[in-house]
């Protein structure tokens, strides 16, 4: 697939808010800094469409793109980080609603990318959200990210550790860096594949 356009279309931050696009939407979901923004990135090949921050937490809203909008339009939907914050406990459960309220209400889910930072052991947040899909069926992608910060050695490690706390295949995981655009096609011919 190419990317032809994007654009970053608005902010949710209440559950009531949802949107409903007429369009297939592919969600990114993940840990607090996993680089779900950095991706979003890479897969529109540009640099500052999705804000990124060092600090855990930093997305605290449901934001939506739109990419192709003129040809074949879809959107992607950077949702809430979970896990920890520096902005309080109280956070943490309002995004966890705003989570499960975009799942439950968005007609048009085609896909969930569930990011995994590939240098760090999921966490009990990340099994449940696997959990919570299959119990759901809805089709998801496990996508490693950060994958040039280690060696193919210790990547091959982590990947096994990775699939075995998901209880998953490593064949079910997409090793991606988004500095280094690895495996960006991938993702795109992913998405293209669950619009056809």
């Amino acid at each position: 697939m190419i990317v032809k356009s994007s654009i970053f279309k608005t902010s949710v931050v209440k559950s009531d808010d949802i949107l409903n696009l007429e369009m297939p939407e592919f969600a990114f979901v993940g840990r607090s800094n996993v680089g779900k923004s950095s991706l979003i990135n890479a897969l529109a090949g540009k640099n500052k469409l999705a804000k990124t921050s060092s600090t855990p937490g930093y997305t605290k809203f449901v934001n939506y793109f739109i990419f192709n909008e003129k040809e074949r339009p879809f959107a992607l939907i950077d949702l809430p980080g979970y896990g920890f914050s520096k902005t309080g406990k109280q956070n943490i459960l309002l995004w966890s609603e705003l989570i499960t309220s975009y799942f439950e209400n968005s007609q048009n889910l085609k896909c969930v990318f569930v990011l995994v930072d590939s240098r760090i052991e999921p966490t009990e947040k990340d099994l449940q959200m696997i959990k919570y899909l299959y119990a759901n069926n809805i089709p998801f992608k496990v996508v490693a990210t950060k994958t040039d910060k280690l060696s193919k050695a210790q990547l091959s490690k982590n990947l096994k550790a990775i699939a075995s706390t998901l209880k998953i295949t490593t064949n079910n995981i997409i090793s991606t860096s988004s500095e280094k655009k690895e495996n960006i096609n991938l993702i795109l011919d992913i998405i293209e594949n669950f619009m056809n």
